[in-house]
Protein backbone atom coordinates (compact mmCIF):
# COMPACT_ATOMS: atom_id res chain seq x y z
CA UNK A 1 0.00 0.00 0.00
CA UNK A 2 1.60 3.29 -1.31
CA UNK A 3 -0.54 6.14 -0.22
CA UNK A 4 -1.10 7.30 3.49
CA UNK A 5 -5.10 7.36 2.79
CA UNK A 6 -4.68 3.78 2.44
CA UNK A 7 -2.31 2.41 4.63
CA UNK A 8 -4.63 4.71 7.60
CA UNK A 9 -6.88 2.04 7.10
CA UNK A 10 -4.91 -0.62 8.01
CA UNK A 11 -2.56 1.48 10.70
CA UNK A 12 -5.54 3.27 12.04
CA UNK A 13 -8.51 1.10 11.65
CA UNK A 14 -6.98 -2.02 12.18
CA UNK A 15 -8.64 -3.03 9.05
CA UNK A 16 -6.92 -6.76 7.59
CA UNK A 17 -4.55 -6.44 4.82
CA UNK A 18 -5.18 -9.51 2.88
CA UNK A 19 -1.52 -10.66 1.24
CA UNK A 20 -2.71 -14.29 0.19
CA UNK A 21 -5.92 -15.62 -1.55
CA UNK A 22 -6.05 -17.86 1.40
CA UNK A 23 -6.57 -15.07 4.38
CA UNK A 24 -8.77 -13.45 1.79
CA UNK A 25 -11.08 -16.54 1.18
CA UNK A 26 -10.67 -16.73 5.29
CA UNK A 27 -12.26 -13.27 5.69
CA UNK A 28 -15.18 -13.14 3.31
CA UNK A 29 -15.67 -16.98 4.37
CA UNK A 30 -16.53 -16.09 8.31
CA UNK A 31 -20.45 -15.02 9.50
CA UNK A 32 -21.59 -11.63 8.30
CA UNK A 33 -20.87 -9.45 5.39
CA UNK A 34 -17.69 -8.31 4.29
CA UNK A 35 -16.39 -5.92 2.03
CA UNK A 36 -13.07 -6.05 0.42
CA UNK A 37 -11.24 -3.11 -0.48
CA UNK A 38 -9.53 -3.15 -4.28
CA UNK A 39 -7.89 0.25 -4.23
CA UNK A 40 -5.64 0.24 -7.12
CA UNK A 41 -3.02 2.24 -7.92
CA UNK A 42 -3.36 5.86 -6.24
CA UNK A 43 -0.77 7.01 -8.98
CA UNK A 44 -2.64 6.30 -11.95
CA UNK A 45 -6.52 6.12 -10.53
CA UNK A 46 -7.18 9.58 -8.61
CA UNK A 47 -10.73 7.86 -7.32
CA UNK A 48 -8.70 5.75 -5.34
CA UNK A 49 -8.00 8.08 -2.59
CA UNK A 50 -11.47 9.21 -2.68
CA UNK A 51 -12.72 5.18 -2.20
CA UNK A 52 -10.31 5.32 0.96
CA UNK A 53 -11.56 8.15 2.71
CA UNK A 54 -15.61 7.37 1.86
CA UNK A 55 -15.44 3.48 2.48
CA UNK A 56 -14.63 4.31 6.48
CA UNK A 57 -17.80 6.75 6.63
CA UNK A 58 -20.07 3.75 5.04
CA UNK A 59 -18.99 1.45 7.10
CA UNK A 60 -20.10 4.55 10.07
CA UNK A 61 -23.31 5.24 8.39
CA UNK A 62 -24.63 1.72 8.41
CA UNK A 63 -23.87 1.18 11.74
CA UNK A 64 -20.77 -1.75 11.51
CA UNK A 65 -23.43 -3.61 9.36
CA UNK A 66 -20.33 -5.02 7.63
CA UNK A 67 -16.70 -4.81 7.85
CA UNK A 68 -13.88 -4.11 5.46
CA UNK A 69 -10.32 -5.58 4.93
CA UNK A 70 -8.02 -3.85 2.17
CA UNK A 71 -6.65 -6.07 -0.86
CA UNK A 72 -2.54 -6.47 -1.60
CA UNK A 73 -1.98 -5.64 -5.12
CA UNK A 74 -0.05 -8.20 -5.20
CA UNK A 75 -3.58 -10.55 -5.63
CA UNK A 76 -5.56 -7.55 -6.66
CA UNK A 77 -5.96 -8.64 -10.07
CA UNK A 78 -7.25 -12.81 -9.17
CA UNK A 79 -9.55 -11.39 -6.56
CA UNK A 80 -10.98 -8.96 -9.27
CA UNK A 81 -11.44 -11.41 -11.99
CA UNK A 82 -13.03 -13.60 -9.48
CA UNK A 83 -15.70 -11.08 -8.66
CA UNK A 84 -15.88 -10.60 -12.42
CA UNK A 85 -15.59 -7.01 -12.00
CA UNK A 86 -12.31 -4.91 -13.04
CA UNK A 87 -12.51 -1.32 -12.20
CA UNK A 88 -11.20 -0.24 -9.16
CA UNK A 89 -11.20 1.88 -6.68
CA UNK A 90 -13.65 -1.90 -6.14
CA UNK A 91 -15.74 -2.87 -3.36
CA UNK A 92 -17.13 -6.66 -3.40
CA UNK A 93 -19.24 -7.36 -0.68
CA UNK A 94 -19.40 -11.25 0.80
CA UNK A 95 -21.88 -12.63 2.76
CA UNK A 96 -20.91 -16.05 4.38
CA UNK A 97 -18.75 -16.82 1.73
CA UNK A 98 -20.68 -15.86 -1.17
CA UNK A 99 -20.30 -12.70 -2.79
CA UNK A 100 -23.58 -10.70 -2.50
CA UNK A 101 -22.55 -7.27 -4.94
CA UNK A 102 -20.05 -5.12 -6.01
CA UNK A 103 -19.79 -0.84 -6.50
CA UNK A 104 -16.92 -0.53 -9.01
CA UNK A 105 -15.08 2.96 -8.99
CA UNK A 106 -16.50 6.45 -6.98
CA UNK A 107 -20.22 6.85 -6.66
CA UNK A 108 -22.19 10.01 -5.77
CA UNK A 109 -22.80 9.10 -1.70
CA UNK A 110 -26.65 9.15 -2.38
CA UNK A 111 -25.81 6.21 -4.90
CA UNK A 112 -23.41 4.62 -2.39
CA UNK A 113 -26.14 4.76 0.44
CA UNK A 114 -28.38 3.15 -1.93
CA UNK A 115 -26.36 0.20 -3.55
CA UNK A 116 -25.14 -0.65 -0.37
CA UNK A 117 -28.30 -0.67 1.22
CA UNK A 118 -29.78 -2.83 -1.62
CA UNK A 119 -26.72 -4.91 -1.17
CA UNK A 120 -27.27 -5.71 1.92
CA UNK A 121 -30.65 -6.66 1.70
CA UNK A 122 -29.73 -9.84 -0.26
CA UNK A 123 -29.09 -13.49 0.65
CA UNK A 124 -25.94 -15.01 -0.52
CA UNK A 125 -26.52 -17.33 -3.10
CA UNK A 126 -27.71 -21.18 -2.29
CA UNK A 127 -29.04 -19.71 0.77
CA UNK A 128 -33.11 -20.16 1.95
Amino acid sequence: MSHPLISRLTADLGWPHLKTLETTGAFTSRPGVHCLFIPGDPGKNLETTDAAVILPELVQAFQGRFDCAVVDEAIDYEVREAAGVFKTPLLIFFRDGAQIGAIPRVRDWSDYLARVTHILSLEAEGAA
